[in-house]
């Protein structure tokens, strides 16, 4: 009988598609058979329109305590056959606390995740402390990112147990729609968003506090004064979607053209001429760099791990953490087309670097490795 590994996800997400299908070719020309369990997200998370389904895997029951801050997801059943499971690490997931906490453990348990909550306000809290400890529980991790793994390092880990995924998203395909949406040229595609003429700024991704869409439309407000003609494209869902509603409402040179995938994210992509993020910077800079387009954001001190991906100065701009300073990074950037070229040249590469393809095999070759291994340290 072939080995089983197993990947547990709280929510299945449009994104994480492309990356399960890769790995589980890449693991059965191994001999390997890949399970993917995942459950249902909270009603919040449903507003952001981000969910999807993966037909071989196994929907596991979900139920959600003290208003989401909680979930129980027993799986226990379901990976009794697999050599390692893999789940995220997330405080809230119950499931998780038999195998942590158990000292007979029969299975190889390893995380993939951040390490820490990069948006908790305080990184000494208790929770802080229970999820680095429970870092150490775990045969293997699987880091976000290279800030997600000296993290982790920091955690008491050794090297020889962390394999660095560089989270990624499906930066080919995405490329290839952009390229054919341009293929059309940017006359139809203003006229498609009820753009006029003058340089378009995008935001694509999940509208909530933490993205500061009150800057994002402010910032439009008064980069008008200073670039002639801007406007500002918005894609996305989410509980801060009123925002947007409001201010296309009010503003023509605020478009809103809700939640968009696969072809009609690459025509938004295609039409932009730079991406605006003036708070938390996610995989959404992966969406920038399937352009070629530079980021701008801001020194946010609650960024994910994937603001690693951008270079200040190199394939995007990261400003002070200061609305007038973020306006003028996007001033200053719209108003220069050779740096704006050389950044876009650079992202296109950037994209290259973090591709889904190198996370799949990555992620291969990190279970591979795990299931070679000895014991964790269960510390």
């Amino acid at each position: 009988m072939k080995p089983r590994v197993a990947v547990v996800q709280r929510r299945m997400t449009h994104y994480r598609v492309p990356l399960f299908e890769h790995l589980r070719r890449l693991l059965a020309a191994e001999g390997i058979e890949l399970r993917v369990l995942h459950g249902v997200g909270t009603p919040a998370e449903a507003s952001k329109d981000d969910g999807a389904e993966l037909p071989w895997a196994v929907r596991i029951p979900t139920r959600y305590l003290l208003g989401g801050r909680l979930c129980w997801q027993p799986f226990a059943a379901a990976v009794r056959d697999c050599a390692v499971v893999v789940v995220t690490q997330e405080n809230k997931l119950l499931n998780n606390l038999p195998p942590l906490l158990s000292p007979w453990r029969r299975r190889r348990l390893a995380f993939w995740g951040h390490g820490r909550d990069m948006q908790a306000p305080d990184p000494d809290s208790w929770s802080e402390r229970f999820k680095a400890w429970t870092a150490r529980r775990v045969d293997w991790w699987f880091a976000y990112t290279d800030i997600s793994a000296a993290t982790i390092r920091a955690a008491g880990v050794p090297d020889s147990r962390i394999t660095v995924l560089h989270n990624s998203i499906d930066t080919s395909a995405l490329r290839a729609a952009i390229a054919a949406a341009r293929r059309d040229g940017l006359p139809a595609l203003r006229a498609e968003f009820g753009l006029g003429p003058g340089p378009v700024g995008l935001y694509i991704g999940s509208l909530y506090a933490g993205k500061r869409i009150d800057w994002l439309i402010e910032s439009t407000l008064r980069l008008r004064n200073l670039v002639p003609g801007f406007q500002l494209l918005v894609a996305g869902a989410g509980p801060d979607r009123g925002l947007l509603e409001d201010a296309a409402a009010c503003h023509p040179f605020v478009r809103y053209v809700g939640p968009v995938r696969d072809e009609r994210k690459a025509r938004c992509l295609a039409v932009a001429d730079l991406v605006l993020n003036p708070g938390l910077v996610g995989l959404g800079v992966l969406d920038a760099f399937a352009a070629g387009l530079p980021m701008i954001t801001t020194e946010y001190g609650r960024a994910a791990p994937e603001i690693a991906y951008l270079r200040s100065g190199v394939n995007g701009v990261v400003s002070a953490d200061e609305l007038g300073a973020f306006v003028d990074a996007c001033a200053g950037l719209l108003k220069d087309d050779a740096a704006r070229a050389e950044m876009g040249r650079r992202a296109a590469e950037s994209a290259d670097e973090y591709s889904i393809e190198r996370m799949a095999e990555r992620f291969r070759d990190g279970l591979l490795a795990c299931l070679d291994a000895g014991p964790g340290l269960r510390a």
